[in-house]
């Protein structure tokens, strides 16, 4: 079988605490699972089916591999590190945040390591021909966000407004997820509410187009396929969002 010739990223989809935190944590489990994009390596774990494909492990809540390096707190709270969640909830015991060089041992092993591996995968793949950074978002806009209290699409597209992609390319696969996943035409947004994150813009059209794709979580963090006590979702359900992802790009690649 033939591998779309796509590098797929999955940056927010882990749940590593890591070691060096243990005692400086206030975070509850739900509090951690709300702050990233839960499931997302299942629904876009499509690594036996693409050229090339890079996820994180650590949760967002520690380490953001979406973020520029040098995005820190205090100037921005939900940077590379944070000092809260993306909902505002503190992530830290009050005089257990964290220093300078917890922050650089952090960024080393976790950070590092995954920008290298997108870098080694381009480099190595000549026959790749998209990157596609993906995420979850919540169905409506938190607190943070300058959309709060908006209801969101189905789908987003991030092409950096036709810098990290052309806007051919992201219309392409607007029309392709409206098929695959039966959607109406306004229920996918091209830069709206979100135009690419780090990753998309930082890899985008270096020698590859990047666009970032954000799918709304009321496709699986909703009734009847959600349990919000034991947070866990129907694996079938997850199953079947992958499968419309796989038709997706085979759509966009005939």
């Amino acid at each position: 079988m033939n591998k779309f010739p796509v590098l797929v990223s999955v940056p927010h989809g882990g749940t590593e605490i890591p070691e060096e935190l243990a005692g400086r944590l206030c975070l509850s489990a739900k509090d951690q699972f709300e702050d990233g994009d839960a499931f997302t390596r299942e629904i876009y774990g499509i690594q036996n089916d693409v050229l090339a494909y890079v996820e994180g492990n650590i949760a967002r809540a520690y380490v953001d591999l979406n973020r520029d390096i040098s995005d820190r707190p205090p100037n921005n709270p939900d940077g590379v590190v944070k000092t809260m969640t993306c909902l505002g909830k503190p992530i830290y015991h009050s005089g257990q945040e964290l220093d300078d060089g917890l922050i650089e041992s952090l960024l080393e092993k976790y950070y590092q390591p995954y920008h290298q591996s997108i870098l080694q995968k381009i480099n190595s793949q000549d026959d790749l021909r998209l990157m596609l950074d993906c995420h979850t978002m919540e169905a409506i806009g938190p607190e943070i966000s300058p959309d709060r209290g908006k209801a969101r699409p189905k789908f987003c597209l991030g092409s950096n407004k036709g810098v990290s992609c052309s806007l051919e390319l992201a219309e392409r696969m607007a029309h392709c997820l409206k098929i695959a996943f039966g959607l109406n035409a306004e229920d996918v947004v091209i830069d709206k509410p979100f135009s690419g994150g780090y990753i998309t813009r930082n890899y985008g059209n270096k020698s590859i187009p990047c666009m970032q794709i954000e799918m709304s979580r009321i496709f699986y963090l909703s009734s009847p396929w959600y349990d919000s006590n034991k947070l866990t979702v129907d694996p079938n359900r997850l199953k079947l969002l992958q499968s419309n992802f796989l038709k997706t790009l085979a759509l966009f690649f005939n």
